[in-house]
Parts: C-alpha cells; sequence; structure tokens
C-alpha cells in the first residue's frame, strides 16, 4: 500500500487554561497557577512539577504545592483564544480537525511549493500564535495521526518533533515508549496490559494480534495492535455536525431538593439551547440523562410536535420528563443530570416557526446577543440568582453542514 509522506501535524496548545491567565496576568508568569478552587481544571507546567494535575481535588493540588496561586476559570477567555488559535490553524492548511478547543490536526500535503516543508510549515505556526496570541504550541509532524498525536506528546512543553517517514525511524521512536503514550490507551486498559507483561509500544507490537484480541476483546485488541505497527489510515476530515448536543453536571454526593434539580436542569438546558442555536440548527427530541449512585444510568426521551429552537418549550418538556422519572430515583443516590438534543436540523426556517410556548421568536436570540457581548453571566434566569452555578466548559463550535 503507498505510504504518505510526514505531513500530517498534530498542534496542542501547552496547559491551556493555565497559559491564558499567566498571558494576561505578567505576575503569574513563571508562577504556580491552578485554574479552579474545588477540582483542579488545569495547572501550569511549573504546579505540575509538584505533582498537580488536572481533575484533582483542590485540597490534594495545594498540598502538593502550597505556593500555587488558584485561579477562577474565564471561559470566555479561554473561548477567545481558541478562536483565534483556530484561525490561524485555517489560515495553515486547507484540512482542520478540531479534536477539543486545544488541539488540532492539520493535512499540509500540497503545500511544499507554496508554504515548505512540513517542518518549516510546523514552524512557523508555532511562531505565528506565540506573535499572535501569546500562547505557546507544541506540535508533531509524522505520516499518521497517531504517531503525530504521540510525538507532540514527547515534544511537550513547547515544541516541534518530526518523525520522518521512514519505516525504521517510526518504529524507533514509537517502539521504546510505554503502552501509555498509545493515543487511547487509559489507565484500565494500560493496566490490563502490564499484567500481561506488556509495557512498551515495542513489546505490544511484538504480541501476536490472537493474543491481543483474548486479552482487550476483539476491536481494541486489533486496533492497538495496528497502532503499534503505525498502522493508521485514518485520514485528517473536519469535524462534521454534531448528532447531538449535551451538557449534564455532577450533583455529588449531598442529597437536592426538588427546587435545587430544578435550577440544576434549568441551568443545563439554557447551556445547550445557546449551543443549538450558536449552530444555527433546531432539535426535535430532549433527552434527560440521570445516574444514580455511581454506576446505575437511566435516560428518558420526548419527541416535540415540531422542531423547535425555543429554550421554553425544551424546558418545559425536561421538567416533564424529570418529574415522569422520581418514581425511579426513589430510595436512590442522584449523582448526576444531564440534557440531551437530538433530531438536530438546519435552521433554515427558524424565523417561521411558532414557539410551543408562544414567545417571539427572536427573543432568544436577544439574550444570546447580550450574553455573548457581556458574558453568559450578564443575563440570568431569577431561578438561578444566588445559586452558584457550575463550571461551562468551552466546547468547538460545530462546523457548518
Amino acid at each position: 500500500m503507498f505510504a504518505l509522506p510526514a505531513t500530517i501535524l498534530h498542534a496542542d496548545l501547552d496547559a491551556f487554561f493555565a497559559s491564558v491567565e499567566q498571558r494576561d496576568d505578567p505576575a503569574l508568569r513563571g508562577r504556580p497557577v491552578i485554574v479552579g478552587g474545588g477540582v483542579v481544571l488545569a495547572a501550569s507546567y511549573e504546579a505540575r512539577a509538584f505533582g498537580v494535575r488536572g481533575a484533582m481535588g483542590g485540597r490534594r493540588a495545594l498540598a502538593l504545592c502550597p505556593q500555587a496561586v488558584v485561579v477562577r476559570p474565564r471561559m470566555d477567555a479561554y473561548s477567545a483564544a481558541s478562536r483565534a488559535v483556530f484561525a490561524l490553524f485555517r489560515d495553515t492548511a486547507p484540512v482542520v480537525e478540531g479534536l477539543s478547543i486545544d488541539e488540532a490536526f492539520l493535512d499540509v500535503r500540497g503545500l511544499e511549493r507554496i508554504s515548505g516543508s512540513p517542518e518549516e510549515i510546523a514552524a512557523r505556526l508555532r511562531a505565528r500564535v506565540r506573535a499572535e496570541v501569546g500562547l505557546a504550541v507544541t506540535v508533531g509532524v509524522a505520516r499518521t495521526k497517531h504517531l503525530a498525536k504521540v510525538a507532540s506528546a514527547a515534544a511537550k512543553p513547547d515544541g516541534l518533533l518530526v518523525v520522518p517517514d521512514d519505516p525504521a525511524a517510526e518504529r524507533g521512536f514509537l517502539h521504546p515508549l510505554p503502552v501509555e503514550r498509545i493515543w487511547g490507551v487509559g489507565p484500565k486498559t494500560a493496566e490490563r496490559l502490564h499484567r500481561a507483561g506488556i509495557r512498551t509500544v515495542g513489546a505490544l507490537a511484538e504480541t501476536d494480534e490472537a493474543a491481543l484480541v483474548a486479552l482487550l476483546g476483539a476491536h481494541r485488541g486489533r486496533h492497538l495492535h495496528a497502532l503499534a505497527h503505525n498502522r493508521d489510515p485514518r485520514r485528517v476530515t473536519p469535524r462534521r455536525r454534531r448528532r447531538s448536543i449535551g451538557a449534564q453536571s455532577a450533583l455529588g454526593s449531598r442529597r437536592r431538593s426538588a427546587a435545587d434539580l430544578d435550577a440544576v436542569l434549568v441551568g443545563l438546558v439554557e447551556r445547550v439551547m445557546r449551543r443549538l442555536r450558536s449552530g444555527d440548527l433546531t432539535c426535535r427530541t430532549v433527552v434527560l440523562r440521570l445516574r444514580l449512585g455511581y454506576e446505575h444510568r437511566i435516560s428518558r426521551s420526548a419527541t416535540l410536535e415540531r422542531p423547535t429552537r425555543s429554550t421554553d418549550a425544551v424546558l418545559r418538556s425536561a421538567r416533564a420528563l424529570l418529574a415522569a422519572a422520581r418514581p425511579a430515583t426513589d430510595g436512590h443516590e442522584l449523582t448526576l443530570l444531564g440534557v440531551a438534543l437530538t433530531g438536530l436540523r438546519a435552521d433554515d426556517a427558524a424565523q417561521l416557526e411558532l414557539p410551543l410556548d408562544g414567545r417571539r421568536p427572536g427573543l432568544d436570540d436577544a439574550v444570546d446577543a447580550v450574553r455573548e457581548r457581556f458574558g453568559t453571566g450578564a443575563l440570568r434566569r431569577a431561578v438561578l440568582l444566588d445559586r452558584r452555578a457550575g463550571v461551562e466548559m468551552p466546547v468547538l463550535p460545530d462546523e457548518p453542514g
């Protein structure tokens, strides 16, 4: 099979949230920074040197690094920085595939004559992100998406690593690495591999595929065996419009009153509806997801009479679903509440829609415009006043359909 040259870039912003804070506040530069209080959302490399990691409890993080500066997350600032960086990505390559708000694949095939070699393109991109956005981005360059992502991880922080498109060079880079470096190997899979005596990518490559299938299952066993040999046919493709939009909130272990749950539900519905309208979409089905304890999950759904983009129409449906689900939750600890919208379609007739609640179609858009200009906290429903809002993580916008 014809082998593609090393023209895939994986660009990954370094310690993104913390780096934005250090960029915007010179007093934080060179100091350990933790974003988030109760739970660490991000840690600067200075804080990581003390063992602080994302998703770690705030108390443990401060015990490891008492001198750390804890800052409140500013999601609007992170979203703005992400938009600026992705504009540079799209100005660099004709095909960009976003993975999250701080990382993407770029395909630079065919740009040699006008933009230089992939390594030169990557170096220029890093310089532009530093000069125009004020952030550091690490880039890995390789023949496959998997290897490019592994290369960028190996080059962090603030580095550039090119893996030549030569089988011997690829094996020489990939095989000495621990199996945890393979894209998709999490703690549980790594533990199972370790118990089988497989600790490096090279050992994984030498393991018979049938043995991996028996150990990990058919799909995962074959997939990891292929990645260990750098067999990854996936191409860089732009993100496609979502089939669903959702948001969820972890409720913890304390009991919540009906009013508390309703407030959480209102916040979730408002969040997903803003995303729905920002993508010029309507939805037809509302899905309510609940977690009882930390294992049992239930879901309920309702299909609306017609596609909608009205917050109140979706909220009314979500409230009805929650009320109907309450008998199933009796005697159980409700630890998570989520809302998802499905049956998405392009909102080509949104202004002709008559909302189910009779509100003027443009009111939701007016509220969105105010929040876009002045921040998501500029307008709040009365039920959410004096209630602590959960952290709303920024997400990549949907690509045009």
